[in-house]
């Protein structure tokens, strides 16, 4: 174990035998003048190959957020105050990714102002979560936002699809209104160009807010994406970007020490080239939603050319000796907030001589000093590992899958083509496996294929819940649950997901990063089905088509993947899955 470094912004790194490696990154990025590189635009920082320097090029944005949109403060607060004014009472921010996990970081830690609309996220396309969304609202008191970088993604544009019905509707029974069209409840946050054009209805939208169109969408939270939600809960967007240019200055200071962005990407970085690849966030209650949002960004822009940083949050608290040494720790405080257990959990794993980062965070508000900072430090984390940390290669892989399989249903074709033959089913449980699985013999029992699985875990593996279900807070507690079970009994880091909102977070790394991930593949029945107007698909078939593509796309890197069909009834399904993971686990394997 080594003695914590201070480093600037309430940071210390304690970084046990990988010591020696980021004191020799920090030797380089000094010498080679990292952090004036970065704000210079430097892209050879990153690549000497001209065509991905052009690219990343038109993808630093970022960089100037906090001051491009000081200068919209006041007209971004006036856009809250009438919606206030107007009466709305609730706000439903459409989108997937970057485009909906910045809303709900603030949405989770601030809640709304008094006499601000209420705001709910919607990123599941599973029938129940949108019926859950929209059908206790009044349409005529909701505004609804719709968040898509592209203008092409298919979840907002079916969400889309669904409120411009519901409200057209809602404005036929009244029989007037002050807004003739739905437009008038819909604003939308996108691209200029061939983006906005691509949302149907945009000319008739109440707002269109055009996003600088060289940010990408992971490193969005502090543009329009993060900053409209947040004047419609009554946020103060002064102190928010105040917090995160007083960030952005730090993070200018060429001495790698002194540098809180980039200190902590070379740690990250410098700890995943040693193996420490599996960091695990540990984060106070109150700002816990940052980790949703941080893992996004960091396993989209690093997981990578068979490289990556496996971010694993939420993963329930364990005893030190649950830990394998592939994991570096990030301890992250709210000031005035009492963590007991993770205070003792952090304490003891950096003892046993675990890396550990800690960061304190003096006020909620500094989560906009947090985006900075991470932003930065995933940007440098890309630079250690010799990877873009700007593009995604291989996330169209599963939307292309996606939209073959949902051709059939453009060509009139209504039947899904019929999944594999099931490997074992029993106990309100039914198991498909992926080519390795079907073709070996086991002995067709559900305790059994899951023991065979099981099996399949590399000794580096990440075990990966990908659940294409609708979100609860039961749900919630059940993955947790079998979360703890597998790590407590494997010793391998988990991570959780809930399709298909994990596709455009963690998706790239399970399929570009290290060859390592072990994935269960959880899906479910639709009693109540929900049509999306105008589509030849309903929502239900488009998650299953989701799942379906993603399971394929795995498959085909050859990774291990079982998917896990919990019937008509998921919360049932789940504790049968606990049960028989249990029983798997007491079966003897070779791991």
């Amino acid at each position: 174990m080594t003695d914590p470094v201070s480093i600037s912004s309430g940071a210390r790194l304690s970084l046990g035998q990988a010591g020696a490696a980021y004191d020799a990154a920090v030797g380089r990025a000094r010498d080679e003048e990292w952090a004036t590189r970065l704000f210079d635009r430097d892209v050879t920082l990153w690549s000497s190959d001209p065509r991905v320097g052009a690219a990343i090029s038109e993808r630093l944005g970022w960089l100037d957020a906090p001051a491009h949109f000081a200068d919209r403060i006041a007209a971004l607060e006036g856009f809250g105050d009438a919606i206030v004014d107007e009466g709305y009472t609730t706000v439903v921010v459409a989108g997937m990714g970057g485009s909906s996990l910045a809303p709900d970081v603030l949405h989770r830690t601030f809640g709304s102002q008094d006499g601000y609309p209420r705001l709910r996220i919607l990123d599941s396309t599973d029938p129940a979560y949108v019926a859950a969304t929209f059908d206790d609202l009044d349409p005529l008191r909701t505004l609804v936002l719709i968040a898509s970088k592209s203008g092409t993604t298919t979840e907002p544009n079916a969400f889309l699809a669904d409120a411009w019905s519901r409200i057209h509707d809602a404005l036929e029974a009244v029989g007037h209104h002050t807004y003739e069209t739905p437009g008038g409840f819909i604003a939308a946050i996108t691209d200029p160009g061939k983006s906005v054009e691509a949302i149907p209805h945009h000319d008739d939208f109440r707002e269109v807010f055009l996003n600088p169109p060289d940010t990408g969408g992971r490193y969005s939270a502090l543009t329009y994406v993060g900053l409209v939600p947040a004047s419609l809960i009554g946020l103060d967007l002064d102190a928010l970007l105040a917090s995160a240019s007083a960030m952005l200055g730090q993070c200018r200071e060429p001495d790698p020490m002194a540098n809180p962005g980039l200190s902590l990407g070379l740690a990250i970085g410098t700890l995943a080239k040693a193996g420490r690849d599996k960091l695990t966030f540990l984060t106070d209650d109150a700002i816990t939603s940052f980790g949703a949002w941080a893992e996004q960004l960091i396993a989209e822009s690093t997981g990578k050319r068979g490289v990556g940083i496996v971010p694993v949050d939420l993963e329930p608290l364990g005893a030190v000796g649950s830990y394998g040494t592939d994991r570096a720790f990030v301890r992250i405080t709210l000031a005035g907030a009492e963590n007991r257990a993770r205070d003792d959990l952090t304490a003891a794993l950096e003892a046993a001589g675990h890396p550990v980062i800690r960061i304190d965070v003096g006020d909620p508000i500094d989560l906009g000093a947090e985006f900075v900072r991470w932003e930065v430090a995933t940007a440098i984390a890309g630079a250690v590992l010799g990877i873009d940390p700007f593009d995604q290669p291989n996330v169209e892989e599963a939307k292309q899958l996606t939209k073959s399989m949902l051709a059939r249903h453009d060509r009139g074709e209504t039947d899904q083509a019929p999944p594999p033959a099931p490997i074992a089913a029993g106990d309100d449980l039914t198991l498909h496996g992926d080519a390795a699985l079907r073709l070996t013999s086991g002995d067709g029992g559900v305790t059994g294929e899951l023991s065979r699985h099981l099996a399949r875990r590399r000794p580096n593996a990440y075990l990966c819940l990908q659940a294409f279900i609708a979100p609860t807070p039961g749900r919630d507690d059940a993955l947790a649950r079998i979360r703890a079970l597998l790590r407590d009994r494997t010793g391998r880091a988990t991570t959780a997901g809930y399709g298909p909102r994990f596709l455009h977070s963690t998706g790239q790394l399970h399929k570009g990063g290290a060859p390592i991930g072990w994935f269960l593949q959880l899906t479910a029945d639709h009693p109540v089905d929900r049509e999306i107007p105008g589509w030849p698909y309903s929502f239900g078939q488009l998650i299953d088509g989701q799942a379906s593509g993603d399971f394929a796309a795995i498959e085909a890197h050859d990774l291990p993947i079982l998917r896990v069909h919990l019937g008509d009834d998921p919360d049932t399904g789940l504790a049968a899955l606990e049960r028989a993971l249990e029983a798997a686990l007491d079966t003897p394997t070779e791991a």
